[in-house]
């Protein structure tokens, strides 16, 4: 699988990660056995993906402990990334929330470092930073090696850069999501690498959604979507599912083409954007996520991904 470099300082990357956030099974419905997410982490791993992404957050430290699992006897060959989340929902952001939350996740993780640790989300009541000290603190105790944050505006990075430079942002990224296209292509120019979730819009791109698709209870996609910010676009609200369903059945044909599929096609899109490092793609199912890995090494030409684009540009998701 190819790889890139994280930014300007960062490890090297396969261009596919892997993310964690569905091992924690409490938004997702019902969780699959450990054993059984614990092997498709493996197969990741076999399948060429280097890298881990998981978070406190995720199933209430459940992710880290099979994370930490999973890469037992391989820790050499995988490079896992973690964060820590604002309270209530995290530890914390404060300097010694931040301070303890990172101790925590080191020993759920079995590690003796984290590779990559991120802060999962602003704080608007903490300033970032007092945030972004602890965090380089930690990497100069040699508990983090790389430190990074995950949905942060342009203004926030650049409050954090006056600290320590930012090695990555994690920003939702998609086909369907191409809010953050600047800002990722701005990370890309300064040295921040962009490692992106939802590149497969939690599902939506993979075509195996339809309009008459329903979710098991507790995963928090039948449950009226995710994002919490009015103004955001949820994919999965009544009246915008339809046009994102209508735009993937557009997108079938092009990935056809390539004798790849829908899945494939968004990951390599995705990959393919300025200024993206690795985008992250998670799966309890080994044969998706060996599927997965495979997008690592499909290339798409200047005409491709034109048409791409251009499918793209001619679809008014939210109608106005």
């Amino acid at each position: 699988m190819r790889t890139h470099r994280l930014g300007s300082q960062g490890p090297e990357l396969s261009v596919v990660g892997y993310g964690a956030w569905e091992a924690g099974g409490t938004a997702w419905g019902p969780n699959e056995s450990d054993d059984a997410v614990i092997g498709a982490m493996r197969a990741a791993l076999d399948a060429g993906i280097t890298w881990i992404d998981t978070a406190e957050v995720y199933g209430d430290g459940v992710s880290e402990s099979l994370v930490g699992r999973a890469v037992a006897g391989r820790r050499g060959e995988v490079t896992v990334a973690s964060k820590v989340a604002p309270q209530p929902e995290g530890s914390g952001v404060r300097p010694d929330r931040i301070v303890a939350a990172c101790d925590a996740s080191l020993a759920r993780l079995g590690v003796d470092a984290i590779d990559l640790y991120q802060l999962h989300w602003p704080d608007d009541a903490v300033p970032v930073e007092e945030s972004w000290g602890a965090m380089a603190e930690l990497q100069d105790a040699g508990k983090v090696r790389w430190i990074g944050v995950s949905n942060f505006d342009r203004a926030l990075i650049e409050r954090c850069e006056g600290v320590r430079h930012v090695d990555s942002l994690q920003p939702e990224f998609s086909m369907l999501r191409r809010e953050q296209a600047d800002l990722v292509a701005w990370c890309g120019e300064r040295g921040t690498g962009v490692v992106s979730y939802g590149p497969l819009a939690f599902g939506l791109l993979t075509g195996a959604i339809t309009a008459a698709t329903t979710f098991p209870e507790g995963d928090w996609r039948g449950q009226g979507g995710e994002p919490d910010d009015p103004d955001e676009v949820d994919l999965f609200d009544a009246d915008v599912l339809p046009r994102a369903l209508d735009l993937v059945g557009r997108l079938r044909p092009i990935a056809e083409d390539l004798g790849a599929t829908l899945p494939q096609l968004a990951l390599a899109w995705n990959v393919h954007q300025p200024g993206v490092t690795s985008a992250i793609a998670g799966s309890r199912n080994p044969e998706h996520v060996r599927a997965n890995a495979a997008a690592g090494d499909l290339s798409l030409d200047t005409g491709t991904l034109s048409e791409i684009d251009a499918l793209l540009d001619g679809v008014d998701l939210v109608g106005t």
